[in-house]
């Protein structure tokens, strides 16, 4: 691991995350003197700081720097990871617009908690010590529950933000458990303290710590066996929101994730690695077979993200620096497959309403011909299937699994994904073969762009991948 370059102001590691933190203040204050007046004004405030962040991160220079006493670090990992998940913030917002305007819940409180859990996301990938991950995750999670049931008025809404509620306050408890564990027996909050110390030691009570640790941050990328909120809550929650809880969140969860077994217990990467595993191949298993069934299209997206997790972790168990360039160019290219999906899912639109069911897509080819295109591509690129970028991202990360000697690992994978390949090929069918249900209305102008964009993505990704792997790589590296 690089040293720390101590010319660096105190403050400069977290310049992004203190604008978006006066930012959220400023927008708060605003909004509670205009009202809902505010709501336009707001949003592309929002928009603006989410945008700029992204900018300020991206322009950091190379190297790693530590403040608030080692708490909160700035490395290539951080960068590589902040950037996508700000950039899924901001087109969750984008594609939120219209929605929230047609279904009269449009607030100013929604971009501003869009904005609070931006803020928590990017505290939790530059955590560094317990105190610091714990913060981030809650002040993160705190704005999501809000916002899982921001339509006051739709009950599958409420019940949504419910449950997530529900089980997220447990997840945190066990996540607060493991970590006093950790400090327990280890004497120290700090990732390289707890190294360090496990250089000398690594009793049954830090195995447990960690157990307890890893439970908690699985709830929070839904792998099996914590995945139980999954589909209920992308079901019940708005489509914008569900967009966002699919793509920003989970990046920043699986990025705490590879830090902190990567970091915190390199000394005991076998027991670690065991965990991931399990959670890798239930993930998997569960995201293949359980979504045949299914027959709102939320409720499908949801399974497949419990499998995509699934297919990241394999990744991460490899324990080496190509298995975490595995993970985040997964990340990556998932985010975009994501979030051109939901911006599908956000077109289908007939008689004024939005409709969720697979089969008001029958015939989509014939009253559609572009967007079933689209989503078709994006459907066989969540499958797997090549050229397309999904195929390269199971490839790197089935490769790292492989020449870590998890071969096991990379042929389930492989069969799981062969297996979900079915209700892929399944809406491919509903959209080119079954008889039109009626055209959908005209998309917003923004969903339309999200679409086009992550079609073009996972189209010529193979043209041009280096840009992507190569960045995955080095931020990989500046972990080890």
């Amino acid at each position: 691991m690089s040293s720390t370059i101590a010319a660096v102001p105190a403050l400069g590691p977290a310049l992004p995350e203190i604008l978006l933190a006066l930012g959220v203040m400023a927008l708060v204050l605003f909004g509670a003197f205009r009202g809902d007046r505010a709501t336009g004004t707001v949003t592309t405030a929002t928009l603006g700081l989410v945008l700029a962040a992204a900018v300020m991160v991206a322009m950091q220079p190379a190297g790693r720097f530590v403040t608030f006493n080692g708490a909160f670090v700035i490395d290539g990992f951080s960068r590589f990871m902040k950037i996508a998940m700000l950039l899924g913030s901001a087109v969750a917002l984008v594609m939120s617009g219209d929605y929230m305007r047609r279904e009269k819940v449009q607030q100013f409180e929604f971009p501003i908690l869009i904005l609070l859990s931006t803020l928590g996301m990017m505290l939790m990938i530059s955590a560094n010590d317990l105190i610091a991950m714990y913060m981030g995750l809650e002040l993160s999670s705190l704005a999501l529950y809000v916002i899982a049931s921001i339509n006051r008025d739709d009950e599958r809404s409420t019940e949504a933000g419910l449950k997530y509620f529900v089980l997220g306050a447990l997840s945190s408890g066990m996540l607060l458990y493991g970590a006093s564990l950790v400090y327990g027996f280890t004497g120290s909050v700090s990732f390289e303290g707890i190294a360090l110390a496990l250089k000398a030691d690594a009793g049954t009570g830090v195995i447990f710590g960690l157990v307890f640790v890893m439970a908690g941050l699985a709830f929070k990328i839904s792998a099996v066996p914590f995945h139980m909120w999954t589909p209920d809550v992308y079901e019940g929650a708005p489509t914008p929101v569900t967009a966002f809880f699919a793509a920003a969140p989970k990046i920043a969860a699986i990025a705490l994730l590879v830090r902190v077994v990567i970091t915190a217990f390199p000394g005991i990467t076998g027991q670690w690695q065991q965990i991931v595993v399990f959670i890798s191949i239930a993930s998997m298993g569960l995201g293949a077979f359980a979504a045949i069934g299914q027959r709102n299209i939320k409720r499908l997206l949801a399974y497949s993200s419990i499998g995509h997790v699934g297919f990241a972790l394999v990744g991460l168990a490899a324990g080496t620096a190509e298995g975490v360039q595995g993970v985040a160019t997964y990340m990556a290219i998932y985010l975009v497959m994501t979030l051109g999906s939901f911006a599908v899912v956000l077109s289908m639109k007939r008689a004024g309403a939005y409709v969720e069911d697979i089969d008001d897509l029958a015939g989509l080819a014939r009253t559609n011909p572009f967007m079933a295109f689209v989503f078709a591509m994006l459907l066989f690129s969540l499958a797997g299937i090549p050229p397309l970028a999904g195929f390269f991202a199971k490839w790197y990360v089935f490769a790292a699994a492989v020449k870590a000697n998890l071969l096991t690992l990379a042929v389930i994978g492989v069969v799981t994904s062969v297996i979900g390949t079915y209700y892929y090929l399944r809406l491919v069918k509903i959209m080119y073969f079954d008889e039109p249900k009626g055209a959908f209305e005209p998309a917003s102008a923004s969903v339309r762009a999200v679409v086009l964009a992550s079609g073009v993505f996972v189209f010529v990704f193979w043209l041009w991948p280096a840009p992507l792997v190569n960045a995955a790589g080095a931020a990989a590296k500046s972990l080890f």
